[in-house]
């Protein structure tokens, strides 16, 4: 593993916390190795850092009464969903209590008529998406993984939808939130849109844990589309790939999802799932609807494409059919596992701006080649956003090095680009070393801000600042 920087520990401040917490939660509140390593886990090749302690909460006044014994003993608190981020969002670099938002899982209101909802945290993305099936709404923000809204809101998590809904940012209307000094607060009401003071909603959504724990949240709902047809077509290279991105956002065609696969995706996901697809660059897409508009918004991708050079367009508005033609995609992770069994998958991500994407995957794709590395491209690509995945033998050193080389050139090859060192993975302790050469002066004033906000630093320490 990549080790994690340690933070200096409160000893002291971390034992009174513990017994105070120990008497007030009770079979609440738990010290076993096990749970605390599940709660410093990470899905990537950092380090894990347990916490001290983890506590499960049910309501807001419980997790304010966790921040004031925190912070009367000046001892870090850190906010834990499902662990499902991939940049050491959830480590205890200076030890401390985790807060499990699990069991705070009520969808406490559904308001179909404003297209919006409140929520605890806790709430998963498909425990959401079930509740309002039958209201005929869903929500878009689709991150892959089982996410919780909690985590999602923190994270500013976006996905394969962003494209056409936005990212977490787009869809969160207001915060309930516990500041450092235990007050809960609440961000903004339900109206559409405000123009009343500082926009703290904006502000929490996406501070990873390190200002505020967030305990309510009030999200943008959406109606089930009345049909969905799926595409996929082939490139002869990534560029012919991109020029057709570029030109169906041009050209206004209101796509819901738009992943691309390089060729070496293609080729594993052909080997894992028995496929036979071309194995060349690949386009798969989704459009949302009325009958009428995604059969027009297919025949016009369609012929963008051609235009270009794609070959083998297909698209359909058959539920089994769409499962299909998306197959590639949902086998993706799986495909890559079986390339190099043994080895770990790094996965990291950069955003640019569409006119520079196909060079960005061009120049990734030949840095992996240069330091030897094995590695896999796929990307949400009407956003710029893409993924990479590096296998890796954690226990060979010099691998791992490469592997951190490769990431550390990405990052700045994205920032050069006038992109971002991440799309959609947030900081956390990862990416952090980019954050300033991406932002330069800009940090400082998000130190200011976090000083004001949690001036004991016992927000999450070690995540996106260095504190």
């Amino acid at each position: 593993m990549v080790q994690a920087t340690a933070l200096p520990r409160n000893e002291a401040g971390i034992e009174t916390t513990m017994g105070i917490l120990k008497q007030q939660f009770g079979e609440r509140f738990q010290t076993g190795k096990s749970i605390r390593e599940q709660h410093g886990h990470t899905t990537t090749w950092i380090e894990n850092q347990p916490p001290d302690a983890v506590v499960f909460p049910h309501t807001s006044q419980e997790v304010a009464d966790i921040v004031k014994v925190c912070a009367t003993h000046k001892v870090p608190i850190i906010a834990f969903g499902v662990g499902t981020s991939l940049e050491g969002h959830v480590n205890a670099p200076a030890g401390g209590i985790s807060v499990d938002m699990s069991q705070m899982n009520q969808i406490l209101a559904v308001y179909p008529e404003d297209l919006n909802c409140v929520v605890q945290p806790g709430v998963t993305r498909e425990q959401l998406n079930t509740h309002l099936r039958d209201m005929g709404l869903f929500f878009p923000i689709d991150p892959g993984a089982n996410a919780t809204i909690g985590g999602m809101t923190a994270t500013r998590a976006s996905g394969t939808n962003a494209v056409r809904y936005g990212t977490m940012k787009d869809n969160v209307i207001a915060l309930e939130a516990v500041m450092a000094d235990g007050r809960i607060i609440k961000t903004a009401q339900r109206a559409k849109k405000s123009s009343a003071g500082y926009d703290l909603t904006r502000l929490l959504v996406g501070s990873e844990g390190t200002l505020a724990m967030i305990t309510g949240i009030t999200l943008r709902l959406q109606g089930i589309p009345e049909a969905m047809a799926s595409a996929r077509c082939s490139f002869p290279t990534v560029d012919a790939a991109c020029q057709a991105v570029m030109a169906t956002i041009q050209y206004g065609v209101p796509v819901a999802r738009m992943e691309l696969l390089d060729t070496a995706s293609v080729a594993a996901v052909n080997a894992y799932s028995k496929l036979d697809l071309p194995e060349s660059p690949l386009l798969l897409l989704e459009f949302h609807g009325s009958e009428a508009s995604v059969a027009e918004q297919s025949a016009t991708f369609g012929e963008i494409a051609e235009e270009v050079g794609g070959t083998g367009f297909e698209w359909t508005t058959n539920a089994e059919e769409r499962t299909r033609l998306w197959k590639a995609r949902h086998d993706y992770y799986w495909a890559t596992m079986q390339i190099s069994p043994g080895k770990a998958g790094i996965a990291t991500d950069v955003c640019v701006p569409i006119s520079r994407l196909a060079e960005c995957v061009a120049r990734n794709n030949d840095m992996i080649e240069e330091l030897g590395l094995v590695g896999l491209v796929v990307g949400h690509v009407g956003d710029g956003n893409f993924h990479t995945t590096i296998l890796v033998d954690m226990a060979d050193k010099d691998e791992v090095s490469r592997a951190e080389e490769f990431v550390g050139r990405l990052n700045d090859l994205a920032i050069s680009m006038d992109g971002t060192c991440t799309g959609e993975h947030g900081i956390g302790q990862g990416k952090r070393p980019y954050l300033k050469r991406e932002l330069g002066a800009a940090t400082d004033v998000m130190a200011s801000i976090k000083a004001a906000l949690d001036p004991d630093g016992i927000f999450n320490p070690g995540k996106i600042l260095s504190t």
